[in-house]
């Protein structure tokens, strides 16, 4: 609900008699709790109206409460104490403005409080004393103002009168505020300097209050003595290089006078631009000080001009001297004189290579240096003349050793604290050709893949040559030489530049593997020196040769080459593929693929080995020729490789083969065969005993078997070539296998054996040969160590020589031009011109890098070579002489040269500024002296200045004695005539021609102080807007004196200032400016009042006053005040009511003070203006506390001000609650999903209604709804947590029961009355894995084995039966899969994975058992899975007439075919019996050799021949161990078998520990066995 309010003006606005006003007079200072009078009584209220309407007092401008009312008698007593100075200042009357406020209804009564003043306060004047200044020369009759006293309080308890205790020169004046001392006997100085008078200020009060100052009179002196130092000269020693502000010395000078007379000031007189930079003086102490570096090296002292002057203008002059001391502050210099550079390495010791010089500026010890070079180097200093040194060698050069030298020269004076300098020489060493080139290795090795394109680079030789340039610059060539009968040129080429060498030809690994050559490196000296070095070239195997196949043939076509019987098993060795390659390392690891077959799945080939084997056992379904492509792969990158055709047969005998069969056999001997077979049988017992009792006693002597037989004829195989070694330990054999094939010629059915494998000498496969190059030579190291050159401290003092080679001595005047001849020093020492250019003739200085004079070796005349200025030289010396020195080479000599520099008048005299200001005061007697600074002449002697010439004029005449100058007052100054008056002072020198100088001498009549400063106005009025800012100026107060300079300077102060308005103003004592210096209040203070005192510099002054009115700005921002609330508010309230009651104030004043109200839209409130500033909050429609529940209602204030202010208070309302709400659910039903056998408690779900009542309105309980679930009550599947709203299971539950179920629930809150609401849930079960497959067919009780019958032609894949079964459960956990866990023939059935049809997997042959029996498991999918199985027994056969429980025993045709059947049976074990004590006795007969195994009827057919054994020496070839493999075959049937009795695999190691042993190494595998292996044979 939104409500519109409109803005509300209120006025604060005086109420006269609305409800009657109380006016009460009282005294401040009344305690408090004191009574003031009786509310009740003046309003005609009673007490209980009071308390019920909530009386209480309040005020609109302060925070204080003065009063306040006791609600028990209804008197207004004293809150606060009452102070009427504190409230109201200095005005008359004293109003205190409080307010009564009653409620219910709404009453305001206006109370005044009418504060009376009391005596509380004594007269007090600003200071403690004051202090005036009067001068002695003051006129009787004289006034000086003073300040009047303050007293806080008013009327009569103000200051009454003024009393002055008696002295002897000063009486008082009092008129109206204006209190002087007025001078009734004039003051003497000499007699009396100060005064004290003691002045009394008076209230009117009873009792009587009053207040003292004590007025410090001083008398003031006039200016009648100039200052007088206290020496006319001041010396004083300086250190150089004195820290700044280093006092030299003080000067000091003292004034009789007093005050302003007698303050002296210094400052420096003719001081030129290094002095003044150098040195400072302070002006009001005298002490100089240092500003600047001193440096003794350039000014040895200076003499320095002071002037003491006093503050009128009387001076004198002193001199101060100030000589530096020398202070060892330069280090030396050292000089490069002469250089020779390089030097050649071969030069002897001894050899002059430079001439060093070393200076030092200081003087006496601090000028003594001694030099040294560092150790280590061969050279050394030697002393010559004074101060130079040769720098000689001490020791042979060597440039490869050491190239260059970096020499320190060091040089350290003997000064304290001693200082040093050095300077590094560099000398080159030239170099000759004394070092052949040097390879950075003894031997060099490169490697080379075969194959190689030409050119290609094999590495890199790199000798060095220490020599420089051309000595060390490098050429390789070859050497000549032969690599296999050709060319080393052939074969190698090398840069001569960069010594890299490069193939010409392209190598071959398998032509040969490694070569050396000879690499000669030359220098470019003169003559030119050269080494060699060995270079090995390694050739690397590239894959370049593929695999050669040795078995079988290429040519080997015919089709008995491999013979398979059909009974061979899975994992039957038929053949193998033997394959070599010519390359080497990896490059030679051979594998094996079969690419081709007839049949893909029934042959396979070892991956290194090559040996085929069968994948399956053979089937009679498989065809009879069985061609296989094999191919042979090396490991190369790329592989190469090779292929080869393998044919083989799948047959027992040669009969079976097509191209053999006879063609006159048929079907119909087969009786005939019948007794063939029988015949066959007992004759081959028989030879067969023959043979195994001959094979018997051979065994007993030999240990290798060999195999008789009758007419056995070997079939040779293809031929291989003879053994292949790979002596790089990379050969694909890792061991020999021989190969022994026997067929007999006897019969179709000849049989098939592999005898034996042979593995002799095998390496192992970490012991392969690794040849490496050749060791290196002993490498030569450098011994020899750079000899060490020690070199002492050379120690040399600059001494002076006098006459030890002429000194020389010129004269000259001064400012002579450049190139000017100072005189020939060929002819004054003797020399010609020659001798002075060999000798390296020079001039050179001690003391400065100028060359004042140069040596002209053309003629040998001495020259000016820079403008020689006297006094820049030498200053104010009397001569001055500069010191040359003359240096000669070879041998090294040195002659003193010096130079008198002559004055000439070339400086005129100079004053220190153009013109002098002297003051002098009118007052001053006839012949008064005033000193003048005297002229200054740079020239010295009679060029300097002589004279002085004042100008004529009426007042002054000059006197002049010695260096002091005074002008005398030779007629009395009137100021009033002649404020200034110039004078010309001429000063002049003794030169020709004459020079001078002249000054402007300013002389200021001073006059005397007899005027008082005067204020423009008596009253100043301003007006001020307060919290201006600060520096504002509030106005300008100015006074006038009449007198002039310092007499007329006029201050300005404030005089009894509060310490408040000390805070707030500030006047400028210059200018008279008040200003603002804090912030200033209206509310606080509306006008000051302040005194303003005008003085002048000797103490007279004057008085004004300033009234400062405050002008009211809008800067405060209404106040808003909550006088009543309730809180909270019931939400079923009627619209209108009253919830509090407001006050709004601002203390601000007329438009400023003016207020309007509002609160914000959109809340169902409104405020509604009552009395004066008082506002009713009453509320505007109907409230609902679900919508809203509290309220922020802003209340804002805003004045009418310029720009206006506002200000806002928040008031939070709450809504009390009432039931109207029932509760809601969050949903309108929910699902609650649970898997089956489920833990009893476990939570399905959880319900959730929301009540927007507050509290126990608001406070949901469930419960369920009483109902029915499959006939059970809900309460005994489902509970629910009354408070939560979970729901939880109270039994497990069952999917195959019922899958589904809802269920009620019931939200009810806790109100008076309860509301309620319900929901739906519903609960669905889900499935899980808990019950197992049912098997339907075949049931568990049948029984029977004629359960299926399976026809005998049944082909594969042919349907025999079905399992059928089911699952209770759903979904993924009743998805069936079957699978036969256990049979009697493993590969003849298979059952559909998820249809449970079992069906053939092959063609029924008629080697099946009749009887198969099946486990069949059914397994589900669930998680985890559960299964069931059964039993399916199904008998092969066309009809239950073969099944042999149902043959009649009647049958008697079948029993004769029986009888023959057990006579062979008979036969048969009675042959293997026989042959069984044979081998038995046999065995014994040879003492438990091999054993050698016999049977009846069995021959043995030679295989093809295969060569001699094949040895990896190397032990990397792809066969890892040996195997044996024996075949035996019976010829008396075409259902022999066929079987693989063993397989001797004796002492086999890991392929990384391939055992080295012959043939012979091994012994019998049988020794200590007693048995014989069993061979069985199936029918």
């Amino acid at each position: 609900m939104i409500a519109l309010q409109s803005w509300s003006f209120c006025f604060l606005l005086l109420l006269h008699g609305a409800y009657g006003d109380l006016s009460y007079s009282l005294p401040e200072e009344m305690k408090r709790g004191s009574v003031i009078g009786n509310i009740a009584k003046d309003l005609g209220l009673t007490i209980r109206a009071l308390s019920n309407r909530r009386a209480r007092t309040d005020t609109d401008e302060t925070d204080k409460r003065y009063c306040e009312l006791n609600l028990n008698n209804g008197e207004l007593i004293v809150g606060e104490r009452i102070d009427r100075e504190g409230l109201c200042g200095d005005k008359a009357t004293c109003v205190l403005k409080q307010e009564l406020v009653l409620e219910n209804p709404l009453e305001l009564h206006r109370i005044s409080l009418h504060i009376q003043d009391i005596n509380d306060n004594s007269p007090q004047f600003n200071e403690d004393s004051m202090d005036l200044e009067i001068g002695e020369s003051a006129d009787r009759g004289a006034r000086f103002a003073l300040e009047e006293a303050h007293d806080a309080d008013v009327g009569h308890n103000s200051v009454q009168q003024y009393v002055l205790k008696k002295n002897d020169n000063f009486i008082l004046a009092v008129k109206g505020n204006t209190i002087d001392l007025v001078l009734e006997k004039e003051l003497d100085r000499e007699n009396q300097r100060e005064i004290n008078l003691l002045l009394t200020a008076l209230d009117g009060g009873s009792p009587q209050r009053s207040g003292t100052v004590v007025i410090h009179v001083t008398v003031l002196d006039a200016n009648d003595n100039a200052p007088v130092f206290s020496q006319a000269v001041y010396k004083a020693s300086l250190p150089e290089n004195s820290p700044m502000n280093t006092v030299v010395v003080t000067v000091r000078a003292t004034d009789a006078d007093e005050g302003v007379n007698g303050d002296v000031t210094y400052d420096f007189v003719h001081a030129n631009e290094d002095v003044k930079k150098t040195f400072s003086i302070d002006h009001k102490s005298g002490e100089i000080q240092v500003m600047s570096t001193v440096d003794y090296e350039t000014t040895k002292s200076f003499e320095l001009r002071i002037k003491a002057k006093d503050g009128l203008g009387l001076s004198s002059y002193a001199k101060v001297v100030i000589s530096v001391t020398d202070m060892n502050d330069n280090p030396p210099i050292v000089n490069i004189k002469s250089l020779s550079n390089p030097i050649a390495e071969n030069v002897s010791p001894g050899t002059e290579v430079g001439i060093i010089n070393v200076l030092d500026r200081d003087s006496e010890k601090n000028r003594q240096v001694r030099c040294s070079i560092q150790e280590g180097v061969p050279f050394k200093l030697l002393p010559s003349i004074k101060n130079y040194y040769s720098l000689v060698t001490t020791g042979q050069l060597d440039r490869e050793l050491v190239s260059d030298y970096n020499i320190t020269i060091t040089a350290t004076d003997e000064g304290s604290p001693p200082l040093s300098s050095s300077k590094t020489v560099h000398l080159s060493v030239a170099d000759i050709n004394d070092n052949p080139p040097v390879f950075d290795e003894q031997s060099y090795s490169a490697y080379v893949t075969e194959n190689n394109k030409p050119g290609s680079t094999l590495c890199s030789v790199s000798a060095r040559d220490p020599d420089w340039r051309q000595n060390g610059t490098v050429i390789y060539s070859l050497l000549p030489g032969e690599v296999n009968g050709a060319l080393v040129s052939s074969y190698l080429s090398v840069n001569g530049d960069t010594g890299v060498i490069h193939a010409v030809r392209s190598f071959d690994y398998e032509q040969f593997r490694s070569f050396k050559v000879h690499v000669m490196a030359r220098d470019n000296g003169s003559p030119p020196l050269s080494s060699n070095v060995t270079v090995s070239v390694f050739i690397s195997d590239v894959n370049d040769n593929t695999p050669q196949i040795l078995y079988p043939a290429p040519e080997g076509i015919s089709f008995m080459t491999e013979l398979v019987p059909k009974a061979a098993h899975e994992g039957s060795l038929v053949s193998k593929v033997i394959a070599v390659d010519a390359d080497s390392g990896q490059n030679a690891w051979l594998s094996y693929h079969i690419v081709k077959s007839t049949d893909l799945g029934l042959f396979t080939i070892g991956l290194h080995s090559g040996e085929i084997r069968t994948q399956r056992d053979i089937s009679e379904s498989d065809n009879m020729k069985q061609n296989l492509i094999v191919a042979v792969k090396d490991n190369g990158q790329p592989s190469l490789s090779a292929t080869c055709a393998m044919y083989l047969l799948i047959s027992d005998n040669l009969a079976e083969v097509p191209e053999l069969k006879d063609i006159s056999y048929e079907e119909k001997n087969s009786k005939l065969t019948s007794y063939l077979i029988i015949a066959l049988v007992s004759v081959s017992t028989f030879f067969l005993t023959f043979i195994i009792i001959i094979l018997g006693l051979r065994f007993c002597r030999r240990r290798k078997p060999r195999l008789l037989f009758d007419g056995a004829v070997a079939i040779p195989s293809a031929y291989l070539p003879p053994n292949y070694a790979d002596v790089d330990g990379t050969g694909t054999l890792r061991s020999t296998y021989n190969y022994d094939t026997y067929l007999t010629t006897g019969s179709r059915t000849s049989d098939f054996k592999f005898v034996t494998s042979y593995n002799d000498n095998t390496l192992l496969a970490d012991q392969t040969l690794r040849k490496s190059p050749t060791d290196f030579a002993d490498v030569f190291g450098d011994s020899d160590g750079s000899p060490e050159v020690g070199t002492s401290w050379s120690f040399c003092f600059l001494l002076l020589l006098h006459g030890a080679y002429g000194d020389l001595s010129y004269s000259l005047p001064e400012e002579m031009k450049r190139g000017s001849v100072i005189g020939n020093i060929a002819k004054d020492l003797g020399l010609t011109i020659r001798s002075l250019s060999n000798r390296r003739a020079r001039i050179d200085t001690d003391e400065t890098d100028k060359r004042y004079c140069e040596l002209n070796l053309n003629n040998g005349e001495l020259i000016v070579g820079e403008r020689i200025d006297r006094e820049g030289l030498c200053g104010g010396k009397a001569t001055c002489v500069l010191k040359q020195e003359l240096v000669l080479e070879n041998p090294l000599a040195l002659h003193r040269i010096s130079l008198h520099i002559q004055d000439i008048n070339d400086n005129s005299p100079q004053f220190n500024e153009d013109s002098m200001d002297l003051e002098i005061q009118e007052s001053a007697d006839r012949g008064a002296r005033f000193v003048v600074e005297e002229a200054r002449d740079a020239d010295v002697g009679q060029n300097s200045v002589q004279q002085y010439v004042l100008k004529k004029n009426d007042n002054f005449i000059l006197a002049v004695k010695g260096n002091t100058i005074e002008l005398v007052l030779e007629k009395e100054l009137d100021r009033e005539k002649q404020k200034e008056i110039n004078l010309l002072l001429t000063a002049l020198d003794g030169g020709s021609p004459q020079r001078s100088g002249t000054v402007v001498i300013h002389v200021t009549v001073l006059d005397a102080n007899d005027n008082a400063p005067v204020f423009s106005q008596a009253v100043y009025k301003a007006s001020l807007p307060e919290n201006s800012p600060v520096d504002t100026v509030v106005v300008t107060v100015s006074a006038t004196d009449a007198d002039e300079g310092v007499n007329g300077d006029v201050t300005y102060d404030f005089v009894h200032v509060t310490e408040e308005e000390k805070k707030i103003f500030s006047i400028d004592h210059k200018s008279g400016e008040i200003r603002v210096t804090s912030a200033v209040d209206y509310e606080t203070t509306k006008s000051f009042e302040i005194s303003v005192k005008a003085k002048d510099r000797l103490g007279l002054s004057s008085y004004a006053n300033v009234i400062i009115s405050i002008s009211d700005v809008n800067d405060n921002p209404p106040i808003v005040n909550i006088k009543s609330l309730s809180n909270p508010i019931a939400e079923n309230v009627s619209p209108g009511t009253e919830v509090g009651i407001i006050n709004v104030q601002d203390r601000d004043s007329e438009k400023n003070r003016q207020v309007r109200c509002s609160i914000q839209e959109g809340v169902p409130f409104k405020l509604l203006p009552s009395i004066k500033n008082y506002y009713s909050l009453v509320t505007t429609g109907q409230l609902d506390r679900e919508l809203v529940s509290d309220y922020n209602i802003t209340i804002t204030a805003t004045d009418q001000g310029s720009p206006p202010l506002s200000s806002s208070k928040t008031v939070h309302l709450s809504v009390a609650d009432i039931n109207d709400n029932p509760p809601v659910f969050d949903e309108q039903s929910y699902s609650a999903y649970v898997t089956e056998n489920n833990k009893p408690g476990s939570t399905l779900c959880s319900v959730s209604a929301q009540d927007p009542d507050w509290r126990q309105n608001g406070t949901v309980i469930y419960s369920l709804l009483p109902g029915e679930v499959n006939g059970a009550p809900v309460s005994s599947y489902l509970s629910v947590n009354g408070d939560t709203g979970v729901i939880h299971a109270v039994r497990s539950f069952d999917y195959e029961q019922f899958r589904s179920f809802k269920v009620q629930v019931m939200a009810r809150d806790n109100g008076s009355p309860p509301l309620s609401s319900n929901v739906t849930v519903s609960v669905f079960i889900s499935d899980v894995n808990d019950n197992s497959p049912q098997i339907l067919y075949p049931a568990p009780e049948g029984n029977s084995f004629m359960t299926e019958l399976v026809p005998k032609a049944a082909h594969g894949g042919s349907l025999v039966s079905k399992v059928i079964a089911v699952d209770t459960d759903s979904g993924q956990n009743a998805w069936l899969s079957y699978h036969i866990v256990k049979s009697t023939d493993s590969g003849l059935f298979a059952i559909g994975l998820h249809s449970g049809e079992i069906r053939t997997q092959r063609d029924i042959s008629e080697s099946d058992s009749m009887k198969q029996n099946l486990i069949v498991a059914v397994k589900d999918n669930g998680q985890p899975s559960l299964s069931a199985t059964c039993a399916m027994y199904l008998l092969i056969s066309d009809n239950l007439a073969e099944v042999p429980e149902l043959k009649d025993i009647s049958y008697e045709e079948k029993n004769s075919k029986l009888t023959s059947y057990l006579i062979i049976a008979l036969v048969s074990v009675s042959t293997f019996f026989l042959t069984f004590i044979i081998i038995i006795l046999g065995l014994r007969f040879c003492r438990r050799r091999k054993p050698r195994l016999l049977f009846d009827g069995a021959v043995a057919i030679p295989s093809a021949y295969l060569p001699p054994n094949y040895a990896d020496v190397d032990s990397t070839g792809t066969l890892r161990s040996t195997y044996n493999y024996d075949t035996y075959l019976t010829t008396g049937s075409r259902t022999s078998d066929f079987k693989f009795v063993t397989s001797y695999n004796d002492n086999t190691l890991p392929a990384d520990q391939t055992l080295r042993k012959s043939p012979t190494d091994f012994v019998d595998v049988f020794g200590d066995s007693d048995g014989s292996p069993e061979v069985g044979t199936h029918f």
